[in-house]
């Protein structure tokens, strides 16, 4: 496949998808949000803190206004990686055409970038946390995301460049391996909860949701427009010679 037209692919899924993505969260897992930063401030106000409200209004109703650019923006970067990976594990990835591999792909990542970093560190709400710790939890957040991303990258290397025996199994479980050693290995998060567990919990499930919905979405589009880009290349050059 020509190069300008992997790119148009890949912008193109990945903008949609982080469109879809921002709509949902802005109707599913944003009143969440809502109801843990009203919580906060109930606390700040019953402790005698002085809450700007107006100001807090403003930055919400800015950070919502702005939702489908961000979400465009985080699709069309997380779709570049997806893409880089999908051109150089295409021919190993199991499925019958390459939407199947795509979807397959995307599991893969969803699995690995969000869902085992989820396991150590749980997507909380904004107003959870105390903001002077907010640098530190982000630099264990993304340390945690990279040692899932790097061994699973190490882990997909071995398996397209050797021939163990039993590597359906051998593989994935030293992948566990590496990734109980790191959950053993890296600090907890440092913030107590001190609101609604309940609510916690909603958050995280629908913040899991629609990031699965996402990667589900990018690789369904990715896919399908591969196929049928690829199909239009291969019947031109056939024309052509």
């Amino acid at each position: 496949m020509k190069a300008l037209t992997l790119v148009g692919i890949t912008l193109t899924s990945g903008v949609i998808a982080g469109i879809i993505l921002a709509f949902l969260n802005l109707g599913i897992v944003e009143p969440t949000i809502d109801k843990a930063i009203a919580l906060e401030v109930q606390k700040q106000v019953s402790s005698g803190e002085n809450v700007n409200m107006s100001e807090l209004i403003d930055y919400r109703y800015w950070q919502k206004a702005g939702a489908f650019a961000g979400g465009a923006i985080y699709g069309a970067g997380l779709a570049a990686l997806f893409g880089v990976i999908f051109v150089f594990t295409r021919n190993k990835l199991p499925g019958k055409n390459n939407k199947q591999k795509a979807i397959f792909l995307a599991g893969i990542m969803w699995f690995v970038l969000f869902l085992m970093v989820a396991l150590k560190y749980p997507a909380n709400p904004p107003a959870v946390g105390d903001p002077e710790t907010i640098y530190y939890r982000e630099t264990l957040y993304v340390g945690y995301i990279m040692i899932s991303g790097l061994a699973a990258l190490g882990m997909a290397v071995i398996w397209i460049k050797t021939r163990i025996n039993s590597k359906k199994i051998i593989i994935p479980l030293m992948y566990a391996a590496i990734m109980v050693t790191a959950y053993a290995v890296m600090p907890s998060n440092p913030d107590k909860i001190e609101i609604s567990m309940d609510l916690i919990q909603t958050f995280r499930v629908l913040t899991a949701t629609t990031i699965g919905v996402f990667w589900g979405i990018l690789g369904i589009i990715f896919g399908s427009l591969w196929d049928k880009f690829l199909s239009r290349e291969q019947a031109l050059e056939a024309k052509l010679y």
